[in-house]
């Protein structure tokens, strides 16, 4: 049996440029990736935020003004914040990152293998607390690793 945790999560990545137009809801590859995710945090206890979740994947936005006030608040009160910068770049992930850093918040970055991504997220450790995770095809193993990541995150904040 896992311990439960009284840690608290924001998970955060691209969401609108990964909308299907079609559908009008995200598509199936990251959804699974983030249903992974928010599954094996939320098994261990983990109060976890997420706006793709909030928003039905897509299917119900909020106005730009609720979802920037949400994130901001909920980014305010998580112990840790995991991230998806996006490749390419999500503009309201890299918002939020700053945010998170300059919350003193530890960050996991979830970055693929061959992608680029801005000197400021490359950077980022050098001003901030960052776990840096290589993302691979399988999604249970990335959420073994997040899981293992976030444990770390939550009880060096506890001590």
């Amino acid at each position: 049996m896992t311990e439960k945790s009284t840690g608290t999560v924001f998970l955060g990545g691209p969401f609108k440029g990964i909308v299907d137009p079609a559908t009008g809801e995200m598509d199936k590859k990251h959804r699974r990736r983030f249903e992974a995710l928010l599954d094996r945090l939320d098994s261990e206890g983990h109060v976890v935020h997420n706006a793709h979740r909030r928003e039905s994947w897509g299917a119900a936005f909020l106005t730009p003004e609720e979802c920037t006030r949400l994130d901001f608040d909920e980014i305010s009160a998580s112990d840790v914040f995991v991230a998806f910068p996006g490749a390419p770049a999500s503009p309201g992930t890299h918002v939020e990152l700053g945010w998170a850093s300059a919350m003193g918040k530890p960050v996991v970055l979830l970055l693929e293998p061959d992608a680029e991504y801005a000197f400021l997220v490359r950077g980022l450790h050098t001003v901030a607390d960052v776990t840096v995770i290589t993302v691979g095809d399988d999604d249970l193993a990335l959420a073994d690793q997040v899981s293992a990541a976030v444990r770390r995150a939550v009880s060096g904040a506890a001590g």
